[in-house]
């Protein structure tokens, strides 16, 4: 009877061990790998979209969007293992080891458009001065931020206001709000650029009568409380939050007299504009301004974007003669330039085809930075608009062995 050799036995032993310690490893690699592939394709067709609806725009065409609400990725792993004769050497002294194992992959993904009501009026809703702040925060340039989301620029003169519209196809108008725009970047370039909260201080006046003990301690962890004795009553102070202001001072060093009146010559600002007021006596007061920008809707940025390769294309626009220098003299003539051709460009980052033409960004020269950043920022936008998906299925992915 043909029996295993100890020395062989051994081997075999250790490989099967080694068989079932890789089928163990080989479930977090796949994971792993699921996980960025997935990642990647998502990412890559939400960028392909986004490119794809400026090109609509530009031929006048609906708006649409397709999200994956779900991705669910089961694994199987077979393994097997045996023993057979070794091909050389004396027949049956000698048994080796064989061994393998298959995996399959069966991807569910779940795809939704995104339409209805409620995404509809977010993509027509202009933005809101706090998406603008806290996109600003992220140290974006404040020039390519207005340039992207802002519709217009009203500047307060004495006796009235001027709106100047971005937009090419008013050629005055936009030659203003890009100067205006410069200029913002020129003292952000220095760090001297402030987009904060107006601070205000409302007052209120309550009869002394009117508040109880209990009542008086609670009013005083919340206002600042003081007594009038000639007509018995109390006057409430807390300070809340105003418009966003843009400046080149620190606006915590205004009185309250300054801060309403500030407040008083905004009138009834809205929660879509955002107001600047740029002083002498501080960097880039050689100009001094006061106005708002209004922000607009994501419909009408993605509607600007198309029109710029169509026939409302930028231009360059130098900045006012009181304006300081700009870090690197970055004045780019597009907001973001997409390039045009018949066939695709290999140095393209990200290209999409329609209607027999060739589309992508323009990632190289020396604007490739700006224009990464535009695209990154007209994605941060779009996700800022966009409302949850639904999700269907089984969440996640799973690992069969």
């Amino acid at each position: 009877m043909n029996t295993l050799h100890p020395l062989c036995s051994l081997r075999a032993l250790l490989c099967l061990l080694a068989l079932l310690m890789l089928s163990g490893c080989v479930s977090p690699m796949a994971l792993n790998r699921a996980v960025i592939a997935y990642d990647e394709a998502v990412t890559d067709a939400g960028s392909q979209q986004l490119l794809i609806n400026i090109v609509r725009a530009h031929h006048r065409q609906p708006i649409h969007f397709t999200g994956v609400s779900n991705i669910a990725a089961t694994f199987n792993f077979h393994v097997n293992a045996g023993a057979m004769p070794a091909l050389g050497g004396l027949a049956g002294a000698t048994m080796m080891p064989i061994f393998g194992g298959s995996v399959s992959e069966n991807p569910t993904i779940s795809i939704v458009p995104i339409e209805g009501e409620e995404f509809t009026k977010r993509l027509l809703t202009p933005f809101q001065q706090n998406k603008f702040t806290l996109l600003l925060r992220q140290r974006f340039d404040v020039d390519l931020l207005l340039r992207l989301m802002a519709q217009e620029v009203r500047l307060q003169h004495t006796e009235h206001r001027s709106a100047y519209r971005n937009s090419p196809s008013d050629r005055p108008s936009y030659e203003m709000f890009r100067r205006v725009v410069l200029h913002l970047s020129a003292i952000q370039d220095q760090n001297e650029l402030y987009a904060e909260p107006l601070p205000l201080i409302s007052t209120w006046t309550i009869p002394a009568s009117s508040i109880a003990t209990e009542g008086f301690q609670a009013l005083q962890k919340e206002f600042v409380v003081s007594y009038n004795q000639q007509d018995n009553t109390y006057t409430l102070r807390k300070q809340v939050p105003g418009p966003i202001l843009i400046t080149n001072y620190d606006p915590n060093t205004l009185s309250s007299e300054e801060r309403a009146q500030l407040n008083d010559l905004m009138g009834d600002w809205n929660t879509s504009d955002v107001a600047f007021d740029i002083r002498p006596g501080s960097y880039g007061g050689e100009w001094p301004m006061r106005g708002a920008f209004r922000l607009r809707s994501f419909h009408s940025i993605l509607g600007f974007l198309g029109k710029a390769i169509g026939k409302e294309p930028e231009f360059h626009v130098e900045k006012d003669p009181r304006t300081p220098p700009i870090r690197g003299n970055e004045n780019p003539d597009l907001t973001m330039e997409l390039v045009v051709s018949d066939s695709p460009s290999p140095k393209a980052d990200l290209s999409i085809r329609s209607q027999g033409q060739y589309y992508a960004v323009n990632t190289t020269g020396p604007l490739a930075r700006w224009n990464r950043d535009a695209f990154q920022l007209l994605h941060l936008l779009f996700q800022m608009t966009v409302t949850d998906m639904p999700r269907t299925g089984v969440p996640g992915i799973t690992i069969a062995k």
